[in-house]
């Protein structure tokens, strides 16, 4: 995709894209628009601005939520004449990423549950049919024959005037039992519990709890077999087809996780790379919404195994803001203070020599639904572990910030208003109070999109200031 002009906006935008296994998709012409980055980065750019975005099931939506993101930057006139004033010849860079990332719903709306607007995607699922149903799934968990069948006999149980009576009382047919397991096995997952990699960091897969604990989750009207009202009745699940189908989005939106990781380490950490070798001097600054903080972390980071880096970048970022992030909040850890007590997958990030040379800065909101009930909903199921009253085992730093981290190195900060001044400090991290802010957006993701606003866009500019000042 060539250079993005955003009307009214003095900043551009590069748009680069990858296919579910990280490879760069050819633009139109059969070139790679990396390269013409690499070609690009070397004349005069002092600044590289990297965004991923999350949940965005297609191109377009992913253009939207960026022009949105860059227009809001843009509008941040005071930052970015501060910018000139730290960095002369100020020249900025700004890419972003699109990856498919949808984990449920219909695709074709362009949104994603965890996406932009109010768009009830689990109830555009009622429009489909059982083979656009097995289509869409079987894709974002594994396109596999074995898979299929599993899939077509979930769907299939939705016509037998048995099984709701059978959900209203917590239980499962024996064959829809099997079905499920399947899918799982067919996915290659793992439940390898919170310090695992993301897309294995979950503890079980028990399909009925799933169903259990997903349909008391929201309010609505009565659930089928004259259950207890909850999702089942209204809001995201208005049919037993509803019902069926959670345990399949769990499985989806574990496998995102995982691509979310698998893109970010390979083809996105590539791309960082060539990058960083084509302005040897330019500093760079990383920003990630929602899945799009597992895509940057894991850019950053490379490949990881055994708790150790193998691809390491040529030099440090100097920045990176994880918005609303969908990822562990204990991905930075030292220590995660559950069994077996491992450090955060995302840790090696942060030891010497660490690939972060300036604050990691992150913001919540409660009013982000999208992180706050329903990313510990697909980590867990069965019961939830807190220490105090305050931190789960399972839980998102778009609900928490990043926690179990180094004594005095993370600060909790409110939202300041656009022109304030947080004084960021390099080898810190700020979690950023956000809900005056990020707190507008309907069922069922809540705020969680709601992020392109002049006082979060300051927070990025002031995540970058700290390099320029050091220059």
């Amino acid at each position: 995709m060539p250079l993005r002009h955003i009307d009214g906006a003095s900043l551009d935008y590069y748009l680069v894209l990858f296919d579910s296994n990280g490879a760069e998709r050819p633009e139109e012409d059969g070139s790679l628009l990396s390269a013409t980055l690499a070609g690009a980065a070397p004349d005069g750019v002092t600044d590289v601005f990297f965004a991923s975005h999350g949940w965005k099931g297609d191109v377009p939506a992913a253009i939207s939520q960026y022009d949105r993101w860059v227009a809001a930057m843009a509008g941040q006139a005071g930052d970015s004449e501060r910018a000139r004033g730290l960095a002369p010849g100020f020249k900025p860079l700004i890419v972003g990423v699109h990856w498919p990332s949808l984990p449920w719903g219909d695709e074709s709306s362009g949104a994603g549950l965890l996406g932009d607007g109010d768009a009830d995607e689990f109830a555009a699922e009622q429009q489909l049919d059982t083979a656009e149903l097995v289509q869409r799934y079987s894709e974002r968990i594994a396109d596999t024959d074995a898979a299929r069948t599993a899939l077509t006999a979930i769907l299939a149980a939705a016509a037998d005037s048995q099984t709701a009576s059978r959900l209203a009382a917590g239980d499962l047919p024996a064959g829809l039992e099997h079905a499920y397991k399947t899918l799982f096995a067919e996915a290659g997952l793992g439940l390898d519990g919170a310090a695992a990699a993301p897309g294995s960091d979950q503890q079980t897969f028990t399909p009925a709890l799933t169903i259990s604990e997903w349909t008391s989750a929201a309010p609505g009207g009565p659930a089928p077999g004259g259950g207890q009202p909850g999702l089942l009745g209204g809001g995201l699940g208005r049919s037993v087809k509803d019902a069926l189908l959670m345990p399949v989005r769990q499985l989806s939106f574990w496998s995102m996780k995982r691509r979310a990781r698998l893109v970010g380490e390979t083809g996105v950490h590539s791309l960082l790379v060539d990058l960083q070798q084509s302005a040897p001097k330019a500093r760079f600054h990383l920003m990630g919404h929602s899945f799009g903080c597992i895509v940057v972390s894991a850019a950053i980071s490379g490949p990881l195994g055994q708790s150790t880096i193998s691809s390491r970048l040529p030099r440090p970022v100097d920045s990176l803001f994880l918005v609303q992030g969908a990822l562990s909040l204990w991905s930075f850890a030292e220590r995660i203070p559950y069994p077996p007590n491992a450090p955060g997958y995302f840790r090696p990030i942060d030891l010497p020599p660490a690939l972060v040379n300036g604050p990691i800065v992150t913001t919540r909101s409660k009013f982000d639904h999208a992180v706050g009930t329903f990313y510990p909903l697909a980590a867990r199921a069965g019961g939830e572990l807190l220490l105090g009253e305050e931190l789960p085992e399972f839980g998102g730093v778009g609900a928490f910030g990043i926690q179990g981290t180094a004594a005095g190195a993370t600060h909790d900060l409110p939202v300041l208003n656009a022109d304030a001044e947080y004084g960021f400090d390099t080898g810190h991290i700020y979690n950023i109070e956000a809900s005056t802010v990020i707190c507008h957006g309907g069922w069922p993701s809540g705020a969680h999109s709601d992020i392109a606003h002049p006082q979060i866009a300051h927070v990025f500019w002031q995540a970058a200031l700290p390099a320029m000042a050091r220059s």
